[in-house]
């Protein structure tokens, strides 16, 4: 056995390779696994060509585990090398085969894309092993079986082997850092996670790991609804059935397959977690697709698999580039197409899914102007009237170019006083809903009015204004404003007494619509309540409301009593309009407990 040494520039490439190539020990399995489908992949073409004789032989990878030898072997039963090509494609690092197998069998290998590409995948082996050997038979007429041999540094030995089938065996013994991959359960988790649909068999001491055919790779008409859920299940086990799912097959500009769902939100849905599996040729890359979908399709589900993704030489995480960016725009149009098909065919559906989709069309609004632009119209809102609608629709119904709304639709008195006026209402209740609206201000032409953020004209009686001067030149209603304002003792707080159409509502809060936007975008990014950062509010008694009335006549008699009611009927507008601080709701119930009890004093 003659000795020779690799094809390199430099006696430390090895341990470089070994080092700063792969970010994770455990994908030299996957390097492996795909070089070995490879080899069986080509065996297949050339079968097909007339060029490799049939035998009975099954195309399958076997790997073996020993821990008394502490190897693990992966073997194949495919095109196998010649003394030539290991000298060739092994000795020579960075020398792929694959490159000159593809430009011969171009037509071929479209259908079934060969994995390997940089030559570099068989070095990943040395992040485990301390030695690694080869023995080999090509399928070629009259070849001899070949076993190589190298401990990781720049010299290798070659010689003959004794393999007597066709195919590779690759032995790797491994270090002592390494030997949990000789355990059986470690080797099938990555088996599972990196090789579930490698296109042969894959066996683990004997045994099938159960790699399956990936539905993406069948046509969309071929599948059934009761395939795409197990297959969702295949890849998220925990997660709830989906909604429905977008089936992608491309071929031109870019060969693109994959599935991608709508998933059910449920308590522990994490949406900032990827959970979109990249595959490149049905080998599992990254379970991180930030690159290749927009931020606001992230919240999807699935699987996408391309042989024209870019990525790095590892195969580890994708470089961005012009198809990237194409395909990224490609899928948004998809994604659009299905929400807007699904609107137009099945609108009950639809609105059913509404509440889990409508993150992704509103962040999608905001992201991407043509996203924005093919989901315009089934950008519903349920309004007061209890329909769906959109802004534009509600626009049409309207006289003026404004759009009233509420950030909740529980029932309340102020919700109430507008519905008498037949003035509706679109409830905006997500959080992501104030960036929404401002952003729908901008596109439509229109202002947009929270109920409680002015008092517009159409809720004031004018027919019962407290207008009269008395002898010190005040109307009634600045005397109850100045009372009120009194009892406060709030200098943030402005007071205004006007004639409300209902007689319902003793005071509400108005907060500026352009102060309110700014404290709900500050709460939106900082996770918390900012009430208390925005102190300036315009408290509105009604001088209508019996209450009202009550609490000016005993502001003569009982001033005290008159001011405990004044605070209590403030209470009570912060605490239905939700402006209170959770850590007030306290001090709010005992102010409250006060006064019932100051009134019941008067009534004993």
């Amino acid at each position: 056995m003659r000795q020779n040494h690799l094809s390199i520039h430099s006696e430390n490439i090895l341990p470089i390779i070994k080092k700063w190539l792969y970010s994770d020990k455990d994908i030299f399995i996957r390097e492996l696994v795909s070089n070995a489908c490879d080899a069986l992949n080509k065996t297949r073409i050339l079968r097909d060509n007339g060029q490799v004789a049939e035998n009975d032989e099954a195309f399958k990878v076997s790997i073996t585990l020993d821990k008394a030898a502490k190897t693990l072997t992966i073997s194949d039963t495919g095109i196998g090398m010649t003394e030539e090509e290991v000298e060739k494609y092994i000795a020579q690092i960075a020398f792929s085969g694959a490159e000159e197998f593809v430009a011969k069998y171009k037509s071929q290998t479209e259908k079934d894309p060969i994995i390997g590409h940089f030559g570099l995948g068989f070095y990943s082996a040395y992040m485990v092993a301390a030695k690694v050997e080869i023995d080999t038979l090509s399928f070629a007429a009259g070849a001899t079986p070949v076993f190589w041999s190298c401990d990781g540094s720049s010299a290798y030995a070659i010689g003959p082997g004794k393999r007597s089938s066709r195919g590779t065996e690759i032995a790797l013994h491994l270090d002592e850092q390494s030997l949990e991959y000789l355990e059986e359960p470690k080797l099938k988790e990555l088996l599972n996670r990196y090789c579930s649909f490698m296109p042969f068999p894959i066996e683990l001491n004997g045994v099938p790991i159960g790699n399956k055919e990936p539905l993406w790779l069948k046509s969309p008409i071929d599948c059934t609804d009761k395939e795409y859920v197990e297959f969702y299940r295949k890849l998220f086990p925990l997660d709830p059935e989906p909604m429905f799912w977008i089936h992608l097959n491309v071929d031109f500009p870019f060969n693109l397959k994959g599935i991608l769902y709508f998933p059910k939100i449920h308590r522990r849905f994490d949406a900032s977690e990827s959970a979109i599996k990249l595959f490149c040729s049905r080998v599992f890359v990254s379970d991180n697709c930030k690159d290749i979908l927009p931020d606001y399709l992230m919240i999807l589900r699935g699987a996408i698999d391309s042989p024209d993704i870019p990525l790095n030489v590892s195969r580890s995480y994708l470089q961005v580039d012009k198809n990237v960016k194409q395909l990224s725009a490609h899928i948004s149009k998809k994604i659009s197409d299905r929400l807007v098909q699904l609107y137009k065919t099945d609108r009950e559906k639809f609105l059913t899914f509404w509440p889990d989709v409508e993150m992704i069309v509103k962040l999608g609004l905001l992201q991407d102007e043509k996203f924005y632009d093919r989901i315009k119209e089934i950008l519903v809102w349920k309004n007061s009237e209890g329909n769906w609608t959109t802004a534009q629709e509600y626009l049409e119904r309207s006289k003026e170019k404004k759009i009233f709304y509420a950030s909740h639709d529980r029932a309340s008195p102020i919700l109430e006083m507008y519905k008498e006026k037949k003035i509706e209402i679109l409830f905006a209740t997500a959080p992501i809903d104030t960036a929404v609206i401002q952003s729908l201000e901008h596109k439509l032409s229109a202002s947009f009015q929270r109920v409680d953020g002015a008092l517009d004209d159409a809720l004031i009686d004018q027919s019962r204004e407290k207008t009269l001067l008395d002898s010190e030149g005040k109307t009634e209603a600045s005397r109850i404003a100045d009372s009120i304002r009194a009892a406060l003792e709030k200098e943030e707080i402005e007071v205004e007494a006007k004639s409300l159409a209902s007689d319902q509502i003793p005071g509400l809060i108005v907060l500026d619509e352009n102060q309110r936007r700014m404290r709900d975008y500050m709460a939106l990014t900082q996770g918390k309540s900012m009430a208390s950062y925005f102190g300036k509010k315009t408290f509105v008694v009604n001088t209508n409301s019996k209450l009202v009335q009550a609490i000016a006549r005993l502001n003569q008699k009982q001033p005290e009593i008159a001011a405990s009611l004044a605070k209590g009927i403030y209470d009570l507008s912060l605490l239905s309009q939700r402006e209170i601080e959770p850590a007030d709701l306290e001090n709010v119930v005992s102010r409250q407990t006060q006064i019932l009890e100051k009134l019941a004093s008067l009534i004993s």
